[in-house]
Formats: C-alpha cells, structure tokens, sequence
C-alpha cells in the first residue's frame, strides 16, 4: 500500500514537473531511457487488451461483476504501469558533496556517503537477474536488465531491499543514462577523501 501511494505522489510530480529529493545545487542522474520505449509498448499492448477484453465480455454477455472485476483489475495494471513511470522520472539518482543517492522508484533507495566511495567506474552489464539483487557483498540495482556503473565501498553499507529485508554491500554496480556525468560528479570528491 505505501508504495501505491507513492506512486500516486510521483504520477502527481510528473504532472507539475517536480523531482523528489533532489536539492539546490545536486547533481541528477536519470536512468529511464533504456526502460521508456519497452514500458510504453507495454502500457499500450494493456490498454488495447483492457478495451478488447471488456468488448468480448460485454458479447459472450459474462455477468457484469466478473465483467467488472476483470475491467478493475486491467485499470490497476495500467495505473501500476503509469506509477512506476512516474516514479521512476521524478526520483533520479542525485548527487551532492556528500551523497550519492541510487534510487529505483519508489522501490529503492540508498544513500551511499561519499567518504565511503573508494572508486567509481564504468563497467556495462546487459544479464543482471532482477531490479535489485545482493549477491556476496555485491548491490546491483537493474533498469532493463542493464548496469553501466561501479562503484566500491571502503566499508560495507547496510541496507533495505523494497520487501524490507536487510543486507550490506561492498560493492554497488547501477544504471544511469549518461554514467559519465556520475563519473565527472564523484571522482572530484573522491580525491578529497582518499
């Protein structure tokens, strides 16, 4: 339920073009182009699906509560659909003097400091397994099956994965559509800290 209600929010910011936690000042590194394409192919395909369902429902005469429990539920696709677009455009990953923020939504966020950012590179990965996945001290957090940045921690940094188990990482690979401007962003603070 909370995160229905934060997607709510966001379809609400996406309307006003506002960005959630970003302040004065940060850095702002989006990650929904390699997503857009595919999830608004998707959004489509369910709204032609919803209307041709409820048409050879309405023809086959189906009694109206099951016409209308399955017309609810295609509606709660496409508005789940709809939230995790919003979502995902309006909580880019952000960057400050003493932050990195990496974000999924309203699924996942983690706030890495950035005196505990010991390297940052690129390194793409086209098979990672699902959105946010811990595998031995290794975060990955997935837009498309895709990251494209790595980062290392000198210490391990806990965290909540969107269901609300716990773990930590040392290592945190992520997706950003221009990870050269996360590399220009970060590697200035890192020569300050090591």
């Amino acid at each position: 339920m909370r995160f229905e209600l934060k997607g709510l929010a966001a379809i609400g910011r996406w309307m006003v073009r506002r960005r959630h936690g970003v302040p004065d000042g940060a850095v702002v590194a989006t990650y929904t182009k390699v997503q857009t394409f595919m999830l608004s192919l998707m959004l489509f395909a369910m709204a032609v699906e919803t209307v041709v369902v409820d048409l050879l429902l309405v023809a086959l005469d189906v009694p109206a509560w099951l016409r209308f429990a399955v017309l609810y539920a295609d509606g709660y696709g496409l508005l789940y659909g709809i939230m995790l677009a919003a979502a995902c455009v309006t909580r880019p990953h952000v960057i400050t003097s003493d932050e990195l923020r990496i974000r999924y939504g309203v699924y996942f966020d983690l706030r890495v400091p950035v005196d505990r950012i010991a390297a940052v590179r690129t390194s793409r990965n086209y098979n990672e397994g699902s959105m946010v996945a811990v595998k031995d001290g290794r975060l990955s957090v997935a837009v498309s099956s895709q990251t494209n940045l790595t980062i290392e921690l000198t210490e391990p940094i806990a965290f909540v994965r969107p269901f609300g188990a716990r773990a930590e990482a040392t290592s945190i690979r992520f997706f950003a559509d221009q990870p050269e401007t996360v590399l220009a962003a970060l590697r200035p603070g890192l020569s300050l800290h090591s």
